[in-house]
């Protein structure tokens, strides 16, 4: 068994190891439950975390992968300088229903309007892509999506 490889969870230090998914580490050792499971394959989003501020699935990444590096769950969200304005337009627009898929679909927008604070609806769609719903249609989502986008580019 190798050691533990050390990383940053939402700004504290956490560790894990090298063959664990980065999944079941932040679900089954350290308690990141809003991170959740769904396909184990990455098509459906649900495990969406920021890894150095980028979008990736936690099912998909090994320990090794993740060693050194910055990992930002939904339970940081606020933290970020987009998370109180995408949040509270998912919210006025009724984004989610069940939830499931909300702390996925929330990380991969936080992901994308950190990157790019102005894209186009169609970025937006493509970059969700991945993140798969059986709730909403989708429509409300985009429109939180898009209210954020809005609320963003008149911040300075």
């Amino acid at each position: 068994m190798s050691p533990p490889l050390a990383f940053t969870l939402n700004g504290a230090p956490a560790t894990i190891g090298a063959e664990e998914t980065l999944l079941d580490a932040l679900r089954e050792r350290l308690g990141a439950t809003e991170v959740k499971a769904g396909c184990a394959i990455g098509r459906c989003g649900a495990c969406t975390v920021l890894l150095d501020g980028a979008a990736v699935n936690a099912c998909l990444l090994s320990g090794w992968q993740v060693a050194g590096r910055a990992v930002t769950t939904i339970a940081a969200l606020a933290a970020l300088p987009v998370g109180e304005t995408l949040a509270a337009a998912m919210e006025e627009e009724n984004a989610f229903q069940c939830g499931y898929c909300a702390p996925g679909m929330m990380m991969t927008l936080a992901g994308l309007l950190s990157a790019r604070p102005l894209p186009d609806d169609a970025r937006i769609a493509e970059a969700l892509e991945g993140n798969l719903c059986r709730c909403t249609g989708y429509h409300s989502i985009l429109r939180g999506a898009r209210t954020a986008r809005d609320r963003l580019k008149d911040q300075p």
